[in-house]
């Protein structure tokens, strides 16, 4: 099957329930929009929501069904970015109401920049009351996209201005650009076909759609295969954006396809926590900080809370911010999508506007500025942004190339997760001054270990980050490392004139303990001073001192004798017994197992029945 041909652009109807939208849409194409057509008994054709008209320039546009005010709103929101154009219906009896009103506001805040009004009912009024009505009507457009646009009086009775109104249509200049990104589409409809089974209808977003591609539903995750397509009436192979589309799905059950839910082919973040712009309307009452609202994108409407992103507790009408929604319930978004705010109850339009981050960290209070300035920088195209929120969000290499306009010369990759620049120059930052910490309050130590590093302002990086993080200081040649340690390059530890006094002291110490050693509690009895405990360990390092767990250090030319000692038992005996240890060591039990256990360990014994036989390190 070809693709289908001729282009065919949608206009979405909008205007007052009863400024006679119905009737003209009738006049124009024979069909009523208050009438949905069954489904054929034979194929998978259905009714896709929209009635077609051929204009005179060979083009086909495709009136989008809205029969209903609240059902127009929805439809409007959900085509958004299928609607190439607005055709508004004002009565000329009636002229502009409220309705006409939040419908205009309505199309917007979803983009749309260009269309036609019919100024409807012209039959019932006389030429003079025909003016005014199209002088108040341009009135009321002023500073909107439909400013300068044509008014067509026409009567849906008579017929008059009709051909004026397809020739008005036809004026407009309309293209289809191919929309990038992932296949999306917003189901407004499903249902099940005997022998077909699950069918899913809606206006595709962005990408293109070919039989026997593989989708996944969100938010849900569910998947699915297409069996068949159709677009504005015809069998397809493939589909495109902005184009009504009909998937016949297998593999998935019609209630795992309600209205809502986004059919898609690539990567789209389904959350409840987003960061957009937002336009309060100039007829809306004023929106608090924190304030219920219903969000509505694509098909989907959810409940949620909006957070302003500034310096202010109240959004006045007409003002336009920066905020974040809060939503009950996740939905799928991507940059760009264009989204309403109404009330909770009732349910008029409050604003609008554009998702900026779809994948945003909390909004808080106590930092809100910022966060409004990261906003405002990512919508002009900045997206630095998002790797400055990379730590927030846990943000991974594969999970950035999936995110629009984010290129590898961006950033750097740190273990798994990839960072803005200037956020790994601070995180350098940070542990270079936490070694250097180190380095101050316990200068005797040839190093910090990774657990003393990675904790404070550097407590939030996993270990695989953090290890990164430290090589690239020891490439640069800021850091070193010794096995656990992280050290400043070219660090030394070195003894002022009070820890020489010390360390002298307890080389006495450890030599008069001899093999019995000395525990931290013993050395603090011996010698004190809040650096102790350090110089134990840089004697340790300089070999001066052994440890032996459980028992704590030994003097290392007591170790040395004891080697010696070893050396000389066993070349005039086989084995090694306690009372020959005891004998060789004078130690009692409780010191000498741990020594025992210490000798085996290092390769200078090995345990039989009996006691202890020579090992292969006791000679090495």
């Amino acid at each position: 099957m070809p693709e289908p041909s001729g282009a065919t652009w949608v206009v979405g109807t909008a205007g007052h329930v009863d400024h006679g939208k119905t009737s003209l849409i009738r006049a124009l194409t024979g069909v009523d929009l208050d009438t949905r057509p069954e489904e054929r008994s034979r194929g998978i054709t259905i009714a896709l929501g929209f009635v077609p008209l051929d204009l005179p320039d060979g083009r086909r546009v495709a009136f989008v069904d809205v029969p209903g005010h609240e059902r127009l709103v929805r439809t409007m929101i959900a085509g958004a970015t299928g609607i190439d154009a607005a055709l508004l219906c004002v009565s000329s009896q009636d002229g502009v109401m409220p309705q006409t009103r939040e419908h205009l506001a309505i199309l917007q805040l979803l983009g749309v920049e260009q269309g036609v009004i019919a100024l409807t009912k012209a039959d019932l009024v006389d030429e003079e009351l025909l003016e005014l009505a199209a002088e108040e009507i341009a009135e009321e457009v002023e500073g909107t996209f439909l400013e300068g646009a044509a008014i067509v009086p026409v009567s849906a009775v008579s017929g008059a201005g009709l051909d004026q109104l397809k020739a008005a249509l036809s004026a407009l200049n309309v293209t289809q650009d191919e929309v990038a990104g992932p296949f999306r589409l917003p189901v407004d409809r499903s249902f099940s076909r005997s022998g077909f089974g699950t069918v899913a209808t809606g206006t595709a977003w962005s990408g293109t759609l070919s039989v026997g591609d593989a989708v996944t539903i969100l938010p849900a995750g569910k998947t699915a295969r297409v069996r068949g397509l159709q677009t504005h009436g015809q069998d397809a192979d493939v589909v495109r954006a902005g184009w009504r589309v009909a998937v016949n799905l297998s593999g998935i059950d019609v209630d795992d396809v309600p209205r809502g839910v986004v059919l898609t082919t690539g990567s789209v973040p389904s959350t409840s926590m987003i960061d957009v712009t937002l336009r309060l309307l100039d007829a809306a009452p004023e929106l608090d900080d924190g304030a219920a609202v219903r969000f509505l994108v694509g098909t989907a409407e959810v409940l949620g809370k909006v957070h302003l992103a500034e310096d202010a507790d109240t959004l006045v009408p007409g003002a336009e911010v920066v905020a974040q929604v809060r939503l009950d319930e996740p939905v799928p978004v991507l940059p760009g999508d264009r989204y309403v705010l109404r009330r909770t109850s009732p349910m008029d339009t409050l604003g609008g506007g554009v998702v900026v981050d779809p994948w945003a960290p909390r909004l808080r209070r106590k930092t809100r500025e910022r966060h409004g300035q990261q906003i405002r920088r990512l919508h002009a195209g900045d997206r630095r942004v998002w790797l400055e929120r990379a730590a927030e969000v846990r943000l991974t290499a594969a999970e950035w190339h999936s995110r629009p306009g984010a290129t590898d010369d961006l950033g750097r990759v740190l273990g798994d997760r990839r960072f803005a620049t200037s956020v790994i120059a601070k995180l350098e930052g940070v542990l270079i001054n936490a070694v250097e910490r180190h380095h101050t309050e316990r200068s005797l130590l040839r190093g910090a270990g990774r657990r003393e590093l990675l904790r404070g302002r550097l407590g939030h990086l996993d270990a695989k980050i953090f290890d990164a993080l430290v090589r690239r200081l020891v490439d640069a040649g800021a850091l070193e490392i010794e096995g656990k340690l992280v050290r400043r390059a070219g660090f030394v530890p070195a003894l002022d004139p009070g820890q020489k006094q010390r360390a002298d002291a307890l080389r006495k110490a450890f030599a008069a303990a001899g093999l019995e050693g000395l525990t931290l509690k013993k050395v603090f009895e011996v010698v004190s001073g809040d650096d102790v405990e350090d110089l134990v360990h840089w004697l340790d390092h300089e070999g001066e001192l052994v440890a032996v767990p459980q028992a704590g250090w030994l003097d290392a030319k007591a170790v040395a004798t004891l080697k010696g000692r070893l050396v000389a038992h066993f070349e005039g005996s086989d084995l090694l017994d306690p009372p020959a240890f005891k004998d060789l060591t004078g130690l009692p039990r409780r010191v000498a197992i741990p020594l025992l256990e210490w000798m085996d360990a290092q390769g200078w014994t090995r345990r039989v029945e009996g006691g202890r036989v020579s090992g292969e390190a006791l000679t090495g």
